[in-house]
């Protein structure tokens, strides 16, 4: 089985999610976007995908493509390695890039042995519970504009099934300067709203300083949340070390620091966290990210994944230690979730009424992508 063909291209679709000039996502007026496609095509007709995840095309195209050519998919790991020492001077070709090519051989080992990728994987769960992920605040009046709104935006979250929230707050340049007390003031009003049964976790600004962050734990701890996420920048892992032996409250990180396994190794080592924080498209794909959680669980602490990738279900489907949650979201009172992107024909991660999403268990990565749509809406 031979790799013959490797084509990435961006699409034009419609969407009701815009950024903001620091790169938060919120709800917007429909319009015409973008996203990228990768799909690496078998000499026996078997392909694989990936789409979206801030993919660099270029690099897909020019330099990745031709690489794998003539490849067996099977040889993911041979692929990968390569890859990544090729991630050196190609200042461009980002972990969610590397992640692409992954997902896509993953797909397409699913699909020739006839199994969904977290079998492949060793398989330990087919549902994993789900958290709420609500997007960063804003000014939008009926958004997420005060800490009410966010206290009447996660009772109707439980309504639907959710036993555990996350907050992220508000940040600039929605107001002009990061301010704890708000958050504390948000996650409080969320508290009161859905009682002391309900798990909850806070992801704030991520450049506070020292006080600032040691202020949020503090008060966190008398609100009985779970965990405090990126409250500091990830550079200073000193920082992180300092916090978390300060605070009772758990801290979960790193998140966005690059360099993959051995970064979080370097954490583990220097006790910079309690919960470890990795994710497919911010450590370069399922390959990386199984080397994160054989990681923390040699060391007996758990990880939790970072994002409502396909790819993350596919691990916590595989995962001997938590990972307690699948983070599902941004979620929005102004957006609806549950209801499929144009290039999607359903939903990967639907929840069921008691808070559980169920890993995909069509052979590969086992999501029903829309091609004619994406074909049809190829930009030259």
């Amino acid at each position: 089985m031979k790799i013959i063909k490797a084509e990435a291209f961006d699409f034009h679709c419609t969407s009701r999610m815009v950024r903001d000039s620091e790169g938060h996502a919120h709800p917007g007026k429909e319009h015409d976007a973008k996203l990228g496609f990768f799909r690496v095509t078998c000499d026996d007709g078997t392909t694989g995908c990936a789409v979206g995840g801030k993919m660099n095309v270029d690099i897909l195209k020019n330099v990745v493509g031709p690489a794998i050519i003539g490849e067996d998919p099977f040889y993911h790991e041979r692929i990968w390695q390569r890859m990544r020492t090729w991630q050196r001077l190609h200042s461009t070709f980002t972990d969610r890039t590397l992640c692409a090519l992954d997902l896509a051989l993953w797909d397409i080992c699913g699909k020739k042995c006839g199994q969904p990728v977290y079998k492949l994987l060793g398989a330990y769960r087919d549902k994993v519970p789900a958290y709420g992920s609500i997007m960063v605040g804003d000014d939008i009046p009926g958004g997420l504009d005060t800490p009410q709104a966010y206290a009447d935006y996660a009772v109707q979250l439980v309504k639907k099934g959710y036993k555990a929230i996350k907050l992220h707050t508000w940040m600039p340049p929605i107001i002009p300067e990061p301010d704890p007390k708000m958050d504390i003031k948000a996650c409080a009003a969320v508290r009161e709203a859905v009682g002391p049964d309900i798990e909850l976790m806070l992801d704030p600004y991520h450049d506070y300083s020292r006080q600032e962050a040691y202020y949020l734990a503090k008060e966190l701890e008398k609100l009985n949340f779970l965990w405090l996420e990126e409250p500091m920048d990830e550079h200073s892992m000193s920082s992180y070390k300092w916090l978390t032996d300060q605070v009772d409250l758990q801290i979960c990180g790193p998140e966005t620091m690059e360099g993959k396994n051995r970064m979080r190794a370097e954490w583990v080592a220097a006790g910079a966290s309690d919960i470890g924080r990795a994710g497919t498209e911010v450590t370069g794909g399922i390959t990386s990210l199984m080397k994160s959680v054989h990681l923390y669980e040699s060391f007996g602490m758990s990880i939790e994944l970072h994002g409502n990738t396909i790819g993350n279900l596919h691990v916590l489907g595989a995962m001997p230690i938590a990972g307690k949650y699948y983070e599902r979201g941004l979620l929005h009172p102004m957006l609806d979730y549950e209801q499929p992107k144009p290039w999607f024909k359903e939903i990967y991660d639907p929840m069921d009424s008691d808070g559980f999403v169920h890993i995909p268990q069509d052979p590969g990565l086992g999501w029903k992508l829309n091609t004619d749509y994406i074909d049809s809406n190829k930009i030259a």
